[in-house]
């Protein structure tokens, strides 16, 4: 069965939107709580909790990452950069997954996939830290056939497929391509033993045709959620989104 992971770094990014001097994340007039978010999407059957702790903390806090530790009962998978830093607290949180990405200041959010080639030294570092700590390790890449064979090369026993380039072609001319482009990374990826997992931009339109990639594992999905949380509630929104995933439902 496809997995859902819910991202709920939104979840956090509404909270500093007017708390961010609060000098908390949780109590008193604190809102909205990424922690409760997460219990809910649980609750509706989320098959884990996916946060991405950013170097400049815009939206999830450390304090959030630990009672997420602490709380949820199914599986924290910690986006984060290749440094140092994010390499020894990802050693004491200890999360069931880690994602390693890349990370932009100037970014809104995370655009496009690791690039594991140009980064080798680094990336390698990491994975083999995660490894030793018996941390499964899933690096975000594009669906490209280097990015992926140098994934495998470096022992990362999971990787995550970029979806943001096909969702932003969705209503384009070039959808077909980049589903293509998708499907053989996919299948790559398989040939070489990696788990498959892909996220980004997947929303409740674009899931009936993701859903059918070959060899999926997991999907990570955030914003679209949170959204749609907004007008149906988190546990509505959650159940929603897992209907969808399956490839037997008419569209």
């Amino acid at each position: 069965m496809l997995l859902l992971g819910v991202n709920i770094d939104h979840c956090a990014t509404l909270r500093q939107a007017r708390y961010r001097d609060a000098g908390v994340t949780v109590g008193g007039a604190v809102e909205p709580d990424p922690v409760a978010f997460a219990l809910a999407a649980e609750q509706a059957g989320a098959d884990g909790v996916t946060v991405h702790l950013r170097e400049d903390r815009r939206h999830m806090q450390e304090r959030d990452v630990w009672r997420l530790r602490e709380s949820i009962a199914t599986r924290l998978n910690l986006e984060m950069a290749c440094t140092p830093a994010m390499i020894a607290l990802a050693l004491k949180l200890r999360p069931d997954s880690v994602c390693l990405v890349p990370e932009n200041r100037q970014e809104v959010t995370t655009e496009g996939g690791l690039d594991v080639v140009g980064l080798r030294p680094r990336v390698a570092e990491t994975v083999a830290a995660m490894n030793a700590a018996g941390i499964v390790t899933s690096l975000f890449i594009d669906p490209d056939e280097p990015q992926i064979a140098l994934s495998a090369e470096l022992k990362a026993p999971w990787i995550e497929l970029h979806t943001g380039a096909y969702a932003q072609a969705y209503y384009k001319a070039n959808r077909a391509a980049e589903f293509e482009r998708l499907r053989r990374g996919a299948e790559r990826g398989h040939e070489l033993g990696l788990v498959v997992n892909a996220g980004h931009g997947i929303n409740y339109v674009n899931i009936a045709e993701v859903r059918l990639l070959p060899h999926l594992h997991e999907l990570n999905i955030g914003h679209s959620i949170v959204s749609r949380a907004l007008f149906t509630g988190v546990e509505e929104a959650v159940r929603e989104m897992r209907a969808r995933m399956k490839k037997g439902l008419r569209d």
